[in-house]
């Protein structure tokens, strides 16, 4: 960065983007307690996981409308008290549903915020040092929902789940504190017009789709409530896309899928992050649930992979300005494969010292590709699609972990009913085994990488 106020500004962003993607796993940890405490299924409880990230995701796109029509300053101003006023509801709800909306709301600022970061370090970073102010984006887009499930089984231990919401309060007042008086006014003179059709559109399929996969454990595959919602979710996805191909100002700008590196590092980090957010179900419903052991424990099990992902999350950045891209998503997938692996053949049995070596394999996988990925998908974009590219991106990055974790715990839920003398066992397994089966899919897409280029401008 060559502008200090604009080093200043990026570093206010990434603090308070930090905790909303920290809240999209803070949760992780708790969901067996408030299984107890309000009395509902694991089909239910997940969605105070999925029904954060499906909104968070519906608003990334709605960001990119409104950073071309307003300044960064306002707009984080806004997002951030709106994150502030749904963490607020969440502490003092005493009802599922309340927990619910109040997470909602939390998604909606999040889902704002994300976009900014990635905008205005995409458009102010010198070419050659985008690898590495990525890096540090990396440490609020892949080092938060890991640790996340840590903080929240240490708070556990000894306070209610109530104080997954209360700690976060201080912290995301201080970031708003600190964006009013530092964040700069970079005015924005473009007037184009909101879809609101197609995020109706989109609303309602992606909705219907995670309905329908959230389902699968409670009802036949064949019902209305599962393949009916599904089909209905499809159709209008279908649609969706449809009217954004002949749209002057869509919700989501098709045009960035010309661009095939963007398209191929797109999927494969669609393919990783269903995974990692899935994994950060499977490990709290194995520690806690069939192992019967405490949440600080299933926290602890996650820290040395947390703390690798901190620590190397700007390393793997620069590694980006000089070296292969595709060295470093074929080493970051085969490491990740060799952890998923021990973990579906031995980890369901292990000791949480054994877990967590298995966890931190994987760790260390995901840490060398994640940010390498996202910065060949969003910087070889020409400069008047970056911020396209950026809310797709996100998007797509949001709707994988909600749609993952669905489908992770739809198999989970499955499987333990065919094979109830196992208290469980085989369906944590066959979990493991799902997102090992999407990673494998990942090595596959890694194949049409190219290696990038000296610099990042394209036209």
């Amino acid at each position: 960065m060559t502008n200090p106020r604009i080093t200043r500004s990026l570093i206010v962003m990434v603090f308070g983007t930090f905790f909303g993607i920290l809240c999209s796993t803070l949760m992780n940890t708790a969901l067996p307690q408030l299984m107890t405490v309000f009395n509902v299924t694991e089909a239910q409880v997940q969605w105070v996981t999925n029904g954060y990230m499906l909104v968070n995701a519906l608003m990334i796109p709605v960001s990119a409308f409104l950073i071309k029509r307003f300044s960064f300053r306002h707009l984080f101003l806004i997002a951030t008290t709106i994150f502030l006023l749904g963490t607020t509801l969440g502490a003092t709800g005493t009802y599922f549903i309340v927990v619910i909306i109040a997470r909602m709301i939390q998604a909606i600022g999040a889902g704002m915020m994300m976009p900014l970061v990635n905008v205005l370090a995409i458009r102010y970073a010198q070419p050659e040092k985008k690898g590495a102010i990525m890096g540090i984006i990396g440490l609020a887009f892949n080092f938060s929902p890991i640790i996340g499930p840590t903080i929240s089984g240490i708070i556990l231990d000894y306070l209610s789940w109530r104080y997954l919401f209360i700690i976060i309060i201080p912290l995301i007042a201080l970031t708003l504190l600190a964006a009013w008086f530092i964040l700069p006014n970079i005015a924005h003179n473009e007037l184009p017009s909101f879809d609101l059709r197609g995020l109706i559109i989109i609303s309602i399929g992606l909705w219907s789709l995670l309905m329908g996969l959230s389902s699968i454990s409670a009802a036949h595959f064949w019902s209305w409530r599962v393949a009916g919602l599904i089909a209905v979710g499809l159709i209008f996805t279908i649609i969706f896309i449809g009217s954004q191909r002949n749209h002057t100002d869509p919700l989501i700008n098709l045009h960035v899928f010309r661009h095939k590196q963007f398209v191929v590092a797109t999927t494969i980090n669609t393919l990783i992050t269903a995974t990692m957010y899935g994994n950060t179900i499977l490990l709290p419903l194995l520690i806690q649930t069939i192992q019967h052991r405490s949440a600080l424990v299933s926290g602890l099990v996650v820290l040395p992979g947390a703390l690798l992902t901190g620590t190397l999350s700007r390393l793997s950045g620069r590694l980006y300005d000089r070296l292969d891209v595709r060295w470093l998503v074929y080493t970051g997938l085969t490491i990740d494969c060799l952890g998923t692996l021990l973990q579906a053949l031995i980890g369901t049995n292990s000791t949480p010292v054994v877990l967590a070596i298995f966890q931190t394999v994987r760790q260390f996988g995901l840490v060398t590709m994640l940010i390498p990925l996202q910065t060949h998908a969003l910087g070889l974009l020409p400069y008047d699609i970056v911020p396209d590219g950026v809310a797709t991106f996100n998007t797509i990055r949001q709707v994988a972990a909600s749609f993952g974790t669905a489908l992770i715990v739809a198999v989970v839920a499955n499987v333990n009913q065919h094979w109830t003398q196992q208290a469980g066992f085989y369906g944590i397994t066959a979990g493991f085994l799902v997102c090992l089966s999407l990673l494998l899919v990942a090595l596959v897409v890694a194949k049409a990488l190219t290696k990038q280029k000296p610099t990042t401008s394209q036209s």
